[in-house]
């Protein structure tokens, strides 16, 4: 593996033109492609094998040209204090914007709330109901500007108006300013680590070349493959932040061999044959994580993975070509200007803030591994209280409509009205539908919980009803998930009494059954993911206790940033620090995607640091001297990685939307644990502990186990010091 990459270093190194013109010509290619593909078909979330997507598939074939995901906009109407909206003139404003909303061009119904008696007890709120053809983001601007219009209308007549629902929804993720902040955070870390512009900015050229080719791969490939306007966000930032990482450990090893006296051309290779084996090794175990996505069973997020996979392997392949061809351009702009001016380059050997760090924690390794362990595990207890769930407008700021729609229908009808259930009655196999339905409603009527059930809807064959259930509790809220799992007991006793039977769906049952079958799909993941890059590693680092201790560390990082999310998004611990104003359930993806991402940069940052460590421990240096040969070359660079991770991460808290927000402080979090408790206190300190055994392979194992040489061991070997008699030469040529 070494000798090979070390060939395709020089050889990229040498064909520098030919390289780059490669590179650029994919990337016109697959920009054309991206340019001349039709607009990628949003295919939607769905989540096969559970009931609450099984009665949306029902709908939609007993139900033609009505759509179970249709948009909807729910308009809430509160009259002025001391009044009630059924007085005359305000029931005229409120039937003239219902009429208004009904004559929209993608408009399939708009219910009166008079007629439909959506109208509170007390009288002073009702709420109409409209729903579309098409889904929320196939809304045409004119059906907006309409919704917008009429509720502008009803509120100058003094009514309080306010809507929600998916029609009004703003899609508009965390994009532009985010990723910028994160790129501009990302070159002030490397200029201060690096010393150098050209240093610092090589690894971002590339890091947006890589991402470029990747989306524009996406974006060419999204009709046919039926990949959604939303796979290639997680492709993006993933890309961006690999790209960056693996570009910054091929320029940090070709620095260091450069002030050993290699030659450049030289140092290109060895730096693709020592650094780009970690990065290959790294990479796999990244593109595992994300194909891995796939054991949850949710397309979405099947293709979401896949796509991000895609990018982080264009990522490794642009570190080990692009990266040695653009030192072949600006051999000597990439070293410190101290070098450049002086024309000699010269090695450091001597104490770094690496060396200091890992012989303070060489040392103390026992204090050190019980505060790093004992401080992740506090951290981590609040996740035995975890609650998934899909926040919704109840999470949004109190400054958007769908909110303050949100509050005014539960202060008007009850929490519940903010997430009714749909009931499906498939009555195909009864010769009664209307008794079979009529049964239905009567027995979830009579259930606890349940507020109202609205009549029977049927199609135009007469088979299959639709009812309305509203419950008395929030759409979040414990006891109505109790109340679904109730209801869909009761359908045995249903079926046996009618020959009809029925499934219960709606957003609130989607969110509880998509929580519950990703929570029972986490733990089989995570024995994939880690089991395989266990192996992966095993092969890497040819230890058997390596792997195992880096993988017990990711699972701590990982359960410490769950727990501080817990703490603070749904226990509400510093809320308002962060401007959450609502706190609620856990986000059901949110342990997936902390899983998915967090390992694969983990594994990035364990491979750097211990294959420097596992590098001097093979060419001859003591078990603790080799942790602090590791530190010394690798800490740096591994710091600056993970402050460049978590300065992406973090600027994603200051999005207005809450789900962006507890993912980008999940992710910071996690980052921070990993990088900065688990990689730079917790290895080094069991590292100490184990001294020589921590390398030991069982004899048999070592046999079996293929050698790919990731510490250049075969390159030490044929590459003694070479010093480069025209160095000073060249190094003068180009400072002047």
């Amino acid at each position: 593996m070494a000798t090979f990459l070390y060939r395709v270093g020089r050889l990229a190194f040498r064909r520098r033109w030919y390289v780059a013109l490669v590179w650029a010509a994919v990337l016109a290619a697959v920009g054309f492609g991206a340019l001349k593909a039709p607009g990628a078909a949003d295919e939607g979330f769905s989540m096969p094998g559970i009931e609450s997507q099984k009665a949306f598939d029902l709908l939609e074939q007993r139900f033609p040209g009505a759509r179970a995901d249709g948009a909807t906009a729910r308009v809430v109407f509160v009259a002025p204090a001391g009044e009630k909206v059924t007085a005359a003139e305000n029931r005229r404003t409120v039937e003239k914007a219902v009429t208004e909303l009904a004559h929209g061009p993608q408009v399939a119904s708009a219910v009166d709330p008079f007629r439909a008696k959506a109208v509170s007890k007390d009288g002073t709120t009702a709420y109409a109901t409209v729903t579309y053809k098409v889904k929320g983001n196939e809304l045409s601007d004119e059906s907006k500007t309409r919704l917008e219009r009429a509720v502008d209308a009803a509120r100058d007549s003094g009514l309080t108006v306010e809507a929600g629902g998916s029609a009004v929804d703003d899609r508009g993720g965390a994009g532009g300013a985010a990723e910028g902040i994160g790129i501009a955070i990302a070159a002030v870390v490397l200029l201060i680590t690096f010393g150098s512009l050209a240093a610092a900015g090589l690894p971002l050229l590339t890091a947006v070349m890589g991402v470029g080719v990747s989306m524009a791969t996406i974006l060419a490939l999204s009709h046919a493959l039926g990949l959604s306007t939303t796979t290639g966000t997680l492709a993006m930032m993933l890309g961006l932040a690999v790209g960056i990482d693996y570009a910054v450990f091929v320029v940090s090893r070709y620095r260091e061999e450069r002030a050993k006296g290699r030659a450049p051309e030289e140092a290109a290779g060895l730096a693709a044959g020592t650094a780009g084996s970690a990065v290959v090794f790294a990479g796999l175990t990244v593109v595992i994580a994300l194909a891995g996505l796939s054991v949850v069973g949710i397309p979405m997020l099947t293709k979401m993975g896949l796509a991000a996979a895609g990018a982080v392997v264009v990522a490794v392949f642009i570190a080990l070509t692009l990266v040695p061809a653009f030192l072949g351009f600006w051999p000597n702009a990439v070293l410190r200007r101290k070098a450049r001016r002086s024309g000699r380059v010269e090695e450091t050997t001597g104490d770094n803030g690496g060396t200091r760090w890992a012989r303070f924690v060489l040392r103390r390794p026992v204090p050190v591994l019980l505060l790093g362990v004992v401080g992740l595990g506090a951290l981590a207890v609040p996740v035995t209280s975890l609650d998934l769930g899909m926040p919704g407008d109840e999470a949004k700021p109190t400054s958007t409509t769908q909110r303050r729609a949100y509050d005014d229908l539960a202060k008007g009808f009850g929490p519940g009205f903010n997430g009714p259930l749909t009931v499906v009655v498939d009555a195909k196999g009864d010769a009664d539908p209307k008794g079979a339905a009529r049964t239905v409603s009567e027995k979830i009527a009579a259930t606890k919980g349940v507020v109202s059930v609205s009549p029977a809807r049927f199609n135009e064959a007469g088979d299959t009803a639709v009812l309305s259930v509203v419950p008395s509790t929030a759409p979040t809220d414990e006891k109505t998930k109790d109340l679904v799992r109730t209801i869909r007991d009761e359908r045995p006793g249903v079926e046996s009494r009618t020959g009809a039977t029925f499934e219960v769906t709606g957003t609130t049952a989607v969110n509880i059954d998509i929580a519950a079958k990703v929570q029972g799909a986490l733990v089989p993941y995570l024995v994939v993911v880690v089991g395989l890059a266990v192996v992966l590693l095993l092969v890497v680092f040819r230890s058997l206790l390596v792997p195992l201790k880096a993988a017990l560390g990711f699972l701590l990082s990982v359960l410490a940033s769950l727990g501080v999310v817990v703490l603070v998004f749904q226990e509400g611990h510093g809320a308002g620090l962060l401007g959450v104003e609502q706190t609620g359930p856990i986000m059901s993806l949110m342990p997936i995607f902390l899983v998915g991402i967090v390992f694969g940069l983990a594994m990035d940052y364990e491979v750097f640091l211990v294959s420097r460590m596992r590098e001097a421990y093979v060419h001859g240096e003591p078990s603790r001297q080799a942790v602090t040969s590791g530190f010394r070359h690798s800490a740096r660079v591994v710091v600056a990685a993970a402050l460049i991770m978590i300065a992406v991460f973090a600027g994603f808290i200051g999005e207005s939307e809450s789900m962006i927000k507890m993912i980008g402080f999940g992710l910071a979090s996690a980052v921070l644990f990993d990088a900065f408790v688990v990689r730079m206190a917790i290895v080094p300190a069991v590292l100490a502990l184990l001294g020589d055994r921590a390398w030991w392979l069982p004899g048999w194992l070592d046999r079996v186990l293929p050698r790919v040489d990731v510490e250049g061991e075969a390159l030490s070997r044929g590459t003694e010091a070479d010093p480069a008699p025209a160095e000073a030469a060249e190094l003068e040529a180009a400072r002047t």
